[in-house]
């Protein structure tokens, strides 16, 4: 028996992975975060799993249903919104599993901001503009952030910066960026990205908190900030030199212990 922690992605239950549908249509056993998932995710479990929403419980007692899960030897699920490797509480939860000799694996989904730029049409990593992502959250009441992890020293950087729980701070957080990226500096922000009550509103740093503020948003929203994050007709930046014509594609021999490999760069 394993406990798998499985990345139930953005919200959208055709955005899971095919291992993930797998391991949920043969659980036992599936904790879920009701407060980000959209329910058709659940469709995907079988008529007899036992279904367990964790918005209300504590660290503690969301371990003690895994623990129990897994000695009674039913095959548990525990699904986190997006991705298990941001902001999923994984390290405290394996930490406490590996205390009780409970074996457990991780499988990936599609991260939030990966939704939200796919909707938005944007690359996060544009030549000549932005080669860098920055994924951070704000603290309010929350764990203190790490020294050196100040959103003025990522924003100085000039990497896109995606900021995860933060969206009820959006105005203090813009006017703290604002001498750093310009008032004129593109903003996208993503409500429930893929679910059906999906939201993106566009603006800068200047305007974007008036548009948040209007559509009242408390929570599940991804805020995207960035040059690299312009508009289609306002666009700009280099070209890959993965991609270019003066690239050198020519079979190349590679020494390696005295034996020559060949390998195409496509």
């Amino acid at each position: 028996m394993t406990v798998h922690f499985v990345g139930s992605g953005p919200g959208a239950a055709d955005l899971l992975t095919v291992r993930a549908t797998r391991l949920l249509a043969a659980a036992d056993l599936v904790l879920f975060p009701g407060t980000y998932l959209d329910p058709e995710v659940l469709a995907h479990c079988g008529p007899r799993a036992e279904l367990v929403d964790t918005q209300d419980l504590d660290l503690d007692q969301i371990t003690a249903h895994l623990v129990d899960g897994f000695r009674a030897g039913r095959d548990v699920v525990r699904l986190t919104s997006g991705d298990p490797s941001l902001y999923s509480a994984l390290h405290e939860q394996t930490r406490r599993l590996d205390a009780a000799g409970v074996t457990w694996e991780v499988t990936p989904g599609v991260p939030a901001y990966a939704a939200a730029a796919a909707r938005v049409g944007s690359e996060l990593t544009v030549p000549l503009v932005s080669q860098s992502v920055v994924l951070t959250r704000t603290q309010a009441r929350s764990t203190p952030m790490g020294v050196g992890e100040s959103l003025t020293d990522f924003a100085a950087t000039g990497a896109t910066l995606v900021l995860h729980l933060a969206i009820t701070r959006t105005r203090p957080l813009m006017a703290e960026l604002e001498p750093i990226v310009g008032g004129d500096c593109p903003v996208v922000v993503v409500y429930r990205a893929s679910q059906p009550e999906e939201l993106v509103l566009r603006g800068t740093v200047a305007t974007i908190a008036d548009a948040v503020e209007a559509a009242a948003l408390r929570q599940a929203a991804v805020v995207l900030v960035g040059r690299a994050l312009a508009e289609s007709g306002e666009r700009e930046g280099g070209e890959s030199y993965l991609y270019s014509s003066g690239r050198d594609r020519r079979v190349k021999a590679q020494g390696s212990g005295g034996s020559a490999a060949r390998s195409a760069v496509t």
